[in-house]
């Protein structure tokens, strides 16, 4: 009778974990739509060629 409990308890905590995982995966998936939808919206994207130098680097 031990072991069954022993597993109920193991499934049920495995159960909460695998939800709270869950719900941490939709709220980056929610963060990453709305940063999307915030830089499409914006006046205009950023280009990666002001971080460059405007000289070539050396060897």
């Amino acid at each position: 009778m031990f072991e069954i409990e022993l597993h109920r308890l193991r499934h049920d905590d495995l159960v909460r974990r695998a939800e709270a995982e869950r719900q941490v995966r939709e709220a980056l998936r929610v963060r990453r739509a709305a940063r999307r939808g915030t830089a499409a919206r914006g006046a205009e994207p950023d280009s990666h060629t002001r971080r460059r130098s405007w000289f070539a680097r050396t060897a």
